[in-house]
């Protein structure tokens, strides 16, 4: 198995708050992949005393942990304990129900020798490739289908849309959004490979619109994450000025790839 993976801080002044790992089992059986993205708050109060940064390193160590050693366990209820156990760490301090609170989309994949199991929530993609070539991709599309005036100001956000019934759910102190996330499982011999990939480096195809999901796919698997990060730059820094593409988004954001060649 052949694995590539690239994250890179879309401020170098600012501390990545995406995390990504590789997972194999000391068996030598299967593997797993954890991504998540950090949702960086548009305000300095969040209620909590740690950072986007130490939430997602905690979920996510806690991630690599439960989906390498609890293969008795679905993703959902793996992720809904890595959950509860990343809420326990800084319950006692912070104050967990602010809309606000450290939180994180998440994409997980597990395989073994019949099956790969995933799991998407919120606005990360998986993508899964056939031997013969077919991509498909899993998406969890709730925010996307939102309105945009709907996300017009983030007091909005959180009040009516924000883990809420009809807006959208990342992972942050309530297990049960676990529950909602995207969840499936596929047959091992229809998977030749996967790339978990968060919003920062999606922007290549959902933002810049170079190229469908395949085309995407194509430029990791021939060139490697490296190239589509350094793509994404590019497109973002000819678009910094005229903003055409960007609006009001930020013109530079954390882009994590990772890639696991299961053939």
């Amino acid at each position: 198995m052949r694995t590539d993976l690239v994250s890179e801080p879309g401020d170098a002044t600012r501390p990545n708050e995406d995390f990504a790992g590789v997972g194999l089992p000391a068996s030598g059986q299967g593997g797993c992949v954890i991504l998540l993205d950090g949702v960086t708050p548009p305000a300095t109060e969040t209620g909590c005393l740690h950072s986007v940064p130490w939430f997602t390193a905690r979920l996510g160590g806690a991630l690599t942990e439960l989906t390498v050693s609890g293969r008795d366990l679905t993703l959902a209820e793996i992720l809904s304990r890595a959950i509860e156990r990343t809420a326990g760490a800084h319950a006692r301090t912070c104050e967990l129900s602010h809309p606000r609170t450290p939180q994180a989309t998440v994409v997980l994949a597990r395989w073994g020798a019949e099956t790969v199991e995933y799991l998407v929530l919120s606005d990360s993609a998986l993508l899964l490739r056939s031997p013969r070539g077919e991509v498909t991709t899993v998406l969890d599309d709730r925010l996307a289908r939102l309105p945009r005036s709907a996300l017009a100001t983030d007091a909005l956000v959180d009040a009516t849309l924000r883990n809420k019934e009809g807006g959208f759910f990342t992972a942050a102190a309530d297990p049960s959004v676990a529950a909602r996330a995207v969840t499936g499982t596929v047959p091992r011999r229809a998977v030749g490979a996967l790339a978990a990939l968060t919003d920062g480096a999606t922007r290549w195809t959902e933002t810049f619109r170079q190229g469908d999901w395949t085309a995407l796919f194509d430029v990791i698997e021939k060139e490697g994450a490296r190239a589509l990060v350094d793509r994404v730059r590019r497109l973002e820094a000819a678009d910094r000025e005229e903003r055409a593409y960007l609006g009001r988004s930020k013109t530079h954001d954390d882009a994590t790839v990772v890639y696991a060649d299961l053939s």
